[in-house]
């Protein structure tokens, strides 16, 4: 991915890309390094605008940018965050003398509470339905992220050699986050709409294809992987379509599983595990009843004490 190299200084293009590039390279996975990559690009155009130099400079540079950065406390946090994996990896490599991030405040970030819109049941109903019109590709997908919980990223990077059978269950492998391989078990609802929006395309969905048979799960009309912010759009279309207001995105039905799975019952460990969540934490912030008086442990210790 290309950046605005910062020029501030003659003959740094060259080693500034050399640097970013191997930095990028270092990520985790290609959802990490394109996020960091974008970071990044935002920094260095504002380093060019004031002539500074990536590799030369300071904190108090670093300070100047976070004030000028928007959006959630989660969203900045993050931001920075990529900055300081660029510095950290730039003094392995002995490009820089410091990391200029480090010392930098960042925004606290509510470990408790989710900035995304989930949606009610009902607004998940209505949002299946307009999905089931509005063609097998749109409910293929709609049903996918809202049976699964899995994030848009891993259904999109999935092939159809990706969604087989295992011990009687329909399953999906996918990549997460860090690059670790799951297998997530896909429901009925999603299979019924997975195999109809497959046989549209020609895919075979009974037996498992070879590696020189796979192709990516969606894809677009020319058989080309099916690009995130395409896929984006359609949900935001759709959810408009069902009369949701708000800012309804693909995490808003990863939040969505999530929610209705613990007003379910489903334990948080499980839902964790389905998740694929590191820090249980991270799946906390979806129980909307988690400050329920009436789930008290103190009732059930009464109980069962009586």
């Amino acid at each position: 991915m290309d950046l605005a190299y910062n020029t501030a200084l003659p003959g740094n293009a060259v080693r500034h890309a050399r640097i970013i590039a191997a930095w990028q390279l270092a990520q985790s996975s290609p959802q990490t390094m394109a996020l960091y990559t974008r970071n990044l690009g935002a920094f260095c155009l504002w380093l060019d605008r004031l002539g500074l130099d990536l590799l030369t400079v300071r904190r108090a540079h670093l300070d100047g940018y976070r004030h000028t950065l928007i959006g959630a406390p989660s969203t900045v946090a993050g931001k920075l965050s990529a900055l300081s994996s660029f510095y950290r990896y730039a003094l392995s490599e002995d490009a820089v003398d410091r990391n200029p991030v480090a010392a930098v405040v960042r925004p606290k970030v509510d470990a408790d509470f989710s900035s995304t819109q989930g949606l009610s049941r009902d607004q998940a109903k209505a949002l299946l339905a307009v999905a089931l019109r509005d063609g097998p590709r749109s409910n293929a997908l709609i049903n996918l992220l809202m049976f699964t919980g899995v994030r848009i990223s891993e259904a999109l990077n999935a092939t159809t050699a990706d969604y087989g059978h295992d011990a009687g269950h329909r399953t999906l492998n996918i990549r997460r986050k860090g690059g670790k391989s799951a297998k997530v078990a896909v429901p009925a609802p999603a299979v019924v709409a997975l195999n109809s929006y497959l046989g549209t395309t020609g895919a075979d969905v009974v037996h498992s294809q070879g590696p020189g048979m796979s192709r990516p799960l969606f894809t677009t009309a020319s058989g080309k992987r099916w690009q995130r912010s395409e896929a984006a759009r359609t949900v935001r279309r759709l959810a408009h379509r069902a009369g949701i207001d708000g800012q309804i995105s693909p995490h808003s039905l990863r939040h969505t599983f999530a929610t209705i799975a613990l007003d379910a019952g489903v334990p948080l460990h499980a839902l964790q595990d389905s998740m694929g969540h590191a820090d249980p934490r991270t799946t906390r912030r979806y129980d909307r009843a988690r400050n329920n008086l009436q789930k008290s442990a103190g009732y059930d210790v009464a109980r069962a004490l009586a």
